[in-house]
């Protein structure tokens, strides 16, 4: 009864705060200073059409990097959990190949279907993050539909292995010279992944907005791959009954 009375006075609390708040919006109908000195300059400056992309990789650079440094940390937190629990719950011998599940093949359609669609979806996760400083989109997307690219061979062909060792070294190479581009913008321009390390090119072109293309193209490698070796990593783990 007491617990029940405290769930009530909390969510009652809540809809006072949340209440108040909807009461009491006023939406902004002007830019802050900071916000008006992207929106005029941040063009001009970067030479980017999609301003995010802009304000995303130049401006808050170190962000991205951290943002990156999050996703690489739980792809490795989930592998080592996993990795864990396998040797905890796991045996040897003739115990532990009973303890694999086995696979049931995919349907006709599964299989029809990821033949067809997965070298569209690689090309559709290639060109969202190439094209990340033209429209919406980037880096982050891009990884994220070519891991769904692979989610789709893991159901089609799930006796598949995925090369952990391609896998690393991709992600470190991508990882590394991201950083190696962020470092560059340091000593070459204004700043840690100043774009303007490479000329600006022509405005609205796919060669332009300087190294833009290039970040984008790292970080997509490296979150596509890091979302795969999770995806492979729950593959594994379901494998144990």
């Amino acid at each position: 009864m007491i617990k029940r009375i405290v769930i009530a006075l909390v969510l009652i609390m809540l809809a006072v705060m949340f209440l108040d708040l909807a009461a009491n919006y006023r939406e902004n109908t002007s830019l802050s200073p900071l916000g008006r000195y992207y929106a005029e300059q941040g063009p001009a400056e970067l030479g980017a059409a999609n301003l995010v992309t802009a304000v995303v990789v130049t401006y808050r650079g170190l962000d991205t990097l951290g943002e990156v440094t999050v996703l690489f940390i739980s792809a490795a937190g989930v592998g080592l959990m996993l990795r864990r629990e396998r040797k905890k719950g796991g045996d040897n011998g003739e115990n532990g190949d009973a303890r694999m599940r086995v696979h049931k093949p995919a349907s006709e359609i599964v299989e029809t279907a990821t033949e067809l669609l997965l070298p569209m979806v690689i090309l559709f996760g290639i060109y969202v993050f190439l094209n990340g400083h033209l429209s919406p989109g980037g880096g982050f997307q891009g990884g994220a539909i070519i891991a769904s690219g692979t989610m789709f061979l893991l159901l089609a062909l799930p006796e598949s292995h995925i090369s952990r060792m391609l896998i690393s070294i991709m992600e470190s190479l991508s990882g590394f010279s991201y950083v190696v581009v962020g470092v560059l913008g340091v000593i070459l321009a204004g700043g840690f992944l100043d774009n303007r390390i490479m000329g600006l090119g022509t405005f609205g072109s796919l060669f332009s907005a300087g190294a833009i293309p290039i970040i984008y193209v790292f970080v997509g490698i490296k979150v596509g791959f890091e979302l795969s070796a999770v995806l492979d990593r729950f593959r594994e783990d379901t494998d144990l009954t």
